[in-house]
């Protein structure tokens, strides 16, 4: 069994036969790509081992499903709102493969040496007999997918003729006249159709065998080809895309439907956003590694599930993962910004880089009945307003209880605290002086006592500054990137 490791690269070496007689005497055998898929996710299952790693929060949901369908061979098709993770899901599909199989060396069918289906394949075999080549196939190689375009021919899927091998001396009607599409070149594989919905209907005809009979048709050729392969489609919601249908014929074909959705849990939208997010560049300097602290993180997630449930947003259209995932890393870059910009030797993102995160994401939303302005400042004060929502339900859930009042009196003589996108953490710090509490508010937070830092000290502060003003506890000023707190 396939271990759960990268598909992309290989883990081993392929194995040693390199002849079909070396082959057969090395024990091997031919099984169909849907056994082989069955055996390596009853091994994993068996083995307690996650089928699908990587996909956060359909544990309970979708992965079941999608597991069900494997087990019983079915090809599916995957249907949910964008964003979702239907390609991301897919993907992971390939690691369920053997991690290497056997090919005859040379075909465009990737046909195993055991159970050849082509006219060349048999020719080959009946020349070279057991001296017949043989290479091996990596899993990562043994994936196809196609975005489904309104242009999208069914030579680009199945095939058509080759003039240039008619050109060359055979005749019309012979099968190696033929230049294979992407469906019969990922044989022995997995074949994703992406946005399903948005294939001509006429093309989606071309797929029926496919599926059914596991054959092609090409042009009227009397080919034959057995095709090994496991078809998965993906789809938004017809009543959402408008842009065409899955055929009914082809529906039925597809032995399993499954409906994706957005994380259920909180806790499930940040494990996604740790997961997605890629918050540090690589450039060998230490600004290019910010921290983001954890709520944070919790803030963005809370966010997207706002803006998911607002009215108004489409609700056809969803709000995807990318969203948050863009806005996160939107706030890790502001930070760096600022740490270039004020000297600061380690970023550390605070509540002051969220605001950035509103202008970057609005092209991600979908507005219902949006004016045909699209300079709308509705919609940007639709989001500010979540945004501070979700703000000040984090504050509610990470400071329940936590004795802020010394933190409040610093304000009681008329002082002010001025923080903004380019105030360093030590500017900020030393307009407040010694902070009571400070270090329960850090652990509030899920700061480790010995990582403690003035940069980290500057985030949570600020943090317990947005939450007091939300919970109408202090006053605040905003002037573009100038913010002031108190008086």
């Amino acid at each position: 069994m396939a271990g759960v490791t990268d598909p992309g690269s290989p883990a081993s070496a392929p194995p040693a036969p390199t002849t079909l007689g070396e082959l057969r005497a090395s024990g091997a055998t031919f099984r169909p790509v849907k056994a082989e898929i069955r055996a390596n996710l009853l091994a994993r299952l068996a083995a307690g081992e996650p089928s699908l790693p990587g996909i956060v929060g359909f544990e309970d949901t979708v992965v079941p499903e999608v597991e069900r369908a494997l087990i019983a061979g079915h090809d599916l098709v995957l249907l949910g709102e964008r964003g979702q993770g239907k390609t991301r899901l897919i993907r992971t599909l390939v690691g369920l493969l053997d991690e290497w199989t056997p090919v005859l060396t040379g075909s465009e069918l990737n046909e195993h040496p055991l159970a050849p289906i082509s006219v060349w394949a048999h020719r080959q075999i009946a020349e070279h007999g057991d001296a017949t080549p043989v290479g091996w196939l990596h899993r990562s190689d043994r994936f196809g997918e196609k975005l489904a375009t309104p242009d999208t021919s069914v030579g680009d899927l199945i095939g058509d003729v080759d003039p240039i091998k008619v050109a060359e001396g055979r005749t019309l009607g012979d099968p190696e006249t033929v230049h294979y599409g992407l469906v019969p070149r990922t044989n022995r594989g997995i074949f994703s159709v992406n946005e399903l919905p948005d294939l001509a209907e006429r093309i989606q005809v071309a797929l029926l065998n496919v599926l059914e009979e596991r054959d092609i048709q090409i042009r009227g050729y009397r080919v034959r080809l057995p095709l090994d392969l496991l078809l998965v489609a993906s789809a938004n919601p017809e009543d959402y895309t408008n842009r065409g249908r899955i055929i009914t014929p082809l529906k039925d074909r597809f032995g399993a439907e499954v409906r994706t959705h957005y994380p259920i849990e909180l806790a499930d939208e940040v494990r996604l956003l740790h997961q997605e997010a890629h918050t540090s560049w690589s450039g060998g300097g230490q600004l290019e590694t910010p921290l983001v602290p954890e709520h944070l993180v919790e803030i963005v997630a809370r966010f997207t599930r706002l803006v998911r449930d607002s009215n108004h947003v489409d609700q056809r259209s969803g709000v995807s993962a990318r969203f948050a995932i863009a806005g996160l890393e939107t706030a890790a870059a502001s930070a760096v910004r600022r740490a270039a910009v004020a000297g600061e030797t380690r970023p550390v993102a605070r509540v002051v880089d969220l605001p950035a995160v509103v202008p970057a994401s609005r092209g991600k939303v979908e507005f219902a009945d949006s004016g045909s302005d699209p300079d709308d400042e509705r919609e940007l004060e639709v989001l500010e307003h979540l945004l501070r929502q979700a703000t000040a339900q984090t504050f509610r859930a990470r400071c329940a209880g936590l004795d802020l009042t010394g933190l409040q009196e610093h304000f009681t003589g008329g002082e002010t605290v001025e923080s903004g996108e380019l105030v360093p953490a030590a500017a900020l710090l030393g307009q407040l002086g010694t902070i009571p509490k400070l270090a329960e508010l850090l652990g509030r937070l899920g700061v480790p006592e010995g990582e403690q830092s003035a940069e980290q000290a500057a985030a949570a502060v600020e943090f317990a500054l947005e939450g007091l003003y939300l919970t109408r506890r202090l006053a605040k000023d905003t002037d573009g990137p100038r913010t002031v707190y108190g008086a």
